[in-house]
């Protein structure tokens, strides 16, 4: 079956249904569209998000199991906690959101490169600016060494990336994230793709029918307003975090 095509200059023009995904590769839906606000809030909203690599068109995907943290679910290791106990991080919401989207954009290796282009760059900055999109930062001794963003829909966050440049920071400000959203009645965080790392910190993966009923009931609900601002007593809160 060939993949559906969008057309760039209509954002109104729908999605086809996730359930047409390919199984190989897991999840390619389509291609082509846009990177604007409109055609992004569509796309989460039915549990679609874009990602490809330079010289390739826009892909966007929907794959099928699908990797999600609740927010009650998030844990923490021994070591983590340790960590925590000793102060090491600082950590805030929306306060330098450009720093932390560059970061995640740099490549993990010198002969590496990045799916997060110039286009999504400016796009992500678009939707931050208009208070969808949402960073998490960690600081140690006023310097950022970590921290993720990602999109807001209703009481849905979808996570895009993160990335540390010490240990345990990336850690520290997904925990902060999931115990700040289960304050807020927020029910899932959207991880996309599955990892050890994220596994290992309290993340599942569930059934695609599955997430597509979790947007339908949490995504229509009211969400955060912008821009986010943590909790004081947040970094304190993390230690009741149940441990792995």
């Amino acid at each position: 079956m060939p993949l559906p095509w969008l057309d760039p200059h209509n954002d109104r023009q729908p999605f086809p249904a996730p359930d047409r995904a390919l199984t190989e590769p897991d999840g390619l839906l389509a291609a082509g569209g846009s990177l604007t606000p409109p055609r992004l809030l569509q796309a989460y909203r039915h549990g679609i998000f874009p990602w490809y690599s330079p010289g390739q068109p826009i892909l966007w995907w929907s794959p099928d199991p699908r990797m999600v943290l609740l927010p009650e679910a998030i844990r923490i290791s021994r070591s983590l906690r340790k960590t925590l106990r000793k102060g090491v991080f600082t950590v805030t919401a929306d306060t330098d959101f450009t720093a932390i989207i560059h970061a995640c954009a740099a490549p993990r290796a010198p002969d590496q490169g990045t799916w997060i282009t110039p286009a999504m760059l400016r796009a992500y900055e678009r939707l931050h600016h208009l208070g969808h999109a949402h960073s998490i930062e960690a600081w140690q001794d006023g310097v950022l060494v970590g921290g993720l963003y990602g999109v807001a829909v209703g009481r849905v966050f979808y996570g895009e990336s993160m990335f540390s440049r010490v240990s345990d920071a990336s850690k520290v400000a997904l925990t902060a994230l999931a115990t700040q959203l289960l304050r807020w009645e927020f029910a899932v965080i959207d991880c996309q793709m599955q990892t050890d790392h994220l596994v290992h910190m309290g993340a599942t993966a569930i059934p695609r029918p599955t997430f597509l009923q979790l947007l339908d009931r949490y995504c229509p609900l009211p969400g955060h307003d912008a821009p986010w601002r943590l909790d004081a007593d947040l970094l304190t809160a993390l230690l009741s975090v149940s441990l792995l």
